[in-house]
């Protein structure tokens, strides 16, 4: 508010203007009585609190950066919204970045972050960005990792085992019965696809029978799901898989989509599997199995985390939490 902004709340609230300041800055130093009146008399004129040139005068920005790899990824707004539950209750707005899983992009978001003094950062890493996350912490901006490929012991960091996942997909498929398992996803970037699929072969040889097939994509989308599907079923048919392990629910939807128009029946003649449990594979036509991640429990644990070293550097530890994913079991493999 300006100096004649005050004036008129304090007027209003009956109060002077020192006391308006104080609970604008300092509302620990003013009587919960006194300080409803002050919010009245605000409310009252139409007036907001001028929370910029707060924070310019403190140096900080009370805002908190987030960087996903997708927002496209329903698994990523799931973890976002997670954030913005526990932000929301510290009055604290989030501000979105998307890096399309390209570290240019990454950059450019994290010199934005720098140049807005943000209290702090929630990042999925892409590139090789620890450097620059140790300048963002020294600057006095704190991080916290969401679902990194590998720990970073000076930041704490929340993630899911994909390993987990990746086995308790393939097992489900050998249990009931399949045996040429195609796997359609990237596996190089992001790596915890990779780290789904090598867990998923890893089953297989447990198990002492069966096989995986690898169909890369570019991407982790419909498209790719569907055309993954097609080329597939080009093969000749004794080499068509049994099963389908999708790396998300998107490529799963693609792959639902291509199969149902060539006729193929699921699960009868090609079982199909998702991940991360969005919405969307409940809602399916022929409703999708997936691996649930807890993408919502990911994000709040994260923002929580990144809150506690916000408020007290000192006092807050490092810390490594790692989330346990769950096999979802539905008409795509199970009949």
């Amino acid at each position: 508010m300006t100096v004649a902004q005050v004036r008129d709340v304090a007027a209003r609230a009956g109060v002077s203007p020192a006391t308006v300041s104080n609970a604008m800055n300092h509302p620990e130093k003013v009587s919960p009585r006194t300080l409803a009146r002050i919010q009245s008399a605000i409310d009252e004129l139409g007036y907001i609190r001028n929370d910029a040139a707060r924070q310019l005068r403190a140096g900080t920005n009370q805002a908190i950066g987030m960087l996903l790899h997708d927002i496209a990824n329903p698994f990523f707004t799931d973890v976002a919204g997670g954030v913005e539950d526990v932000l929301l209750a510290g009055q604290r707005p989030l501000i979105l970045g998307n890096s399309s899983q390209d570290p240019r992009r990454e950059t450019t978001y994290l010199d934005l972050f720098e140049q807005q003094r943000m209290s702090g950062v929630l990042i999925a890493p892409v590139g090789d960005v620890l450097g620059r996350l140790r300048r963002l912490r020294d600057r006095g901006t704190h991080v916290v990792l969401v679902h990194p490929t590998t720990r970073a012991d000076e930041f704490s960091s929340v993630a899911i085992d994909d390993q987990m996942g990746g086995r308790i997909a393939t097992e489900h498929l050998l249990e009931t019965g399949r045996r040429r398992i195609a796997f359609i996803g990237p596996t190089a970037n992001p790596a915890q696809i990779g780290h789904r699929l090598a867990a998923g072969r890893t089953a297989v040889e447990t198990h002492g029978s069966g096989e995986i097939v690898l169909v890369a994509t570019d991407t982790m989308s419909a498209a790719a799901g569907s055309s993954g599907a097609e080329q597939l079923l080009a093969l000749p048919t004794k080499q068509h898989p049994d099963a389908i392990f999708a790396a998300n629910d998107l490529v799963a939807l693609g792959v639902l989509q291509a199969l149902t128009v060539r006729g193929v029946k699921v699960p009868d003649d090609i079982a199909i599997i998702g991940y991360d449990d969005t919405d969307f594979a409940a809602s399916a036509a022929i409703p999708l199995s997936s691996v649930r991640q807890p993408a919502r429990t990911m994000g709040s644990i994260s923002a929580s985390l990144l809150l506690d070293v916000v408020a007290d550097p000192a006092a807050s530890r490092v810390q490594h939490i790692t989330l346990q994913p769950e096999l979802v079991v539905r008409r795509s493999t199970s009949g």
